[in-house]
């Protein structure tokens, strides 16, 4: 029987697919979001020199350096494509950073419980079908606004109108620009290389038609 050629007239738009989890789902899923704890745990002792100097000239600014730990969930969710990956990858990033040993212990983990939640929310508003460069930055940026709110009412309640507003907005430019667009591109690279062969994921962004 010939190969039947199948056009994707929507290269963004995965086909309708179970959403229900396999093995390789989990496998690599735990791998990328692991792989992003370790990028946590170096960001968590690198980042304060970046970020420290953006700080004294606007205090606010330096959660322009969020981004940094908002990735693995918007990653994680365009990888595998199903609910609750968004979720899983940012927790399990977390969780990997906190067992590291981090300055903020085990609140980590709720860091992580929220972005991955934001991320996951607007993966969810576009019913898991929808996987363009638009909507990862969505994510991101959605995912920085959470960050940058959790961490004002934590750290900063009792901080001026516009430290919160500078701190919310520098986080959800970061969030939009690294974890969002940055995710996008590396999976782009990823599924050129054919690492991501096995997934729609990989198939669609590398411009093959999603079996």
């Amino acid at each position: 029987m010939g190969r039947q050629h199948i056009t994707d007239p929507t290269p963004d738009h995965a086909p309708a697919a179970p959403w229900r989890w396999r093995v390789i789902d989990i496998v690599v899923a735990s791998v990328l979001a692991v792989a992003s704890g370790l990028v946590f745990v170096f960001w968590n002792i690198a980042s304060n020199p970046i970020t420290a100097p953006l700080e004294a000239v606007v205090p606010g600014l330096q959660a322009l350096g969020g981004g940094g730990w908002l990735f693995a969930g918007v990653l994680t969710g365009l990888v595998i494509r199903k609910p609750g990956a968004a979720v899983y990858g940012e927790m399990v990033a977390a969780t990997v950073s906190a067992l590291v040993g981090n300055q903020w212990g085990v609140l980590t983990i709720e860091f992580g419980l929220v972005q991955g939640l934001a991320a996951e929310v607007v993966f969810a508003v576009f019913l898991y079908r929808r996987w363009n460069l638009s909507v990862a930055v969505l994510a991101g940026a959605v995912a920085g606004l959470a960050m940058g709110v959790n961490e004002v009412i934590l750290w900063y309640p009792d901080a001026t109108t516009a430290f919160k507003a500078i701190y919310t907005g520098s986080g959800i430019v970061s969030g939009a620009v690294i974890a969002g667009a940055g995710s996008w591109f590396v999976v782009k690279g990823l599924a050129k290389t054919g690492a991501l062969s096995r997934f729609a994921s990989g198939r669609v962004m590398a411009g093959h038609p999603a079996r």
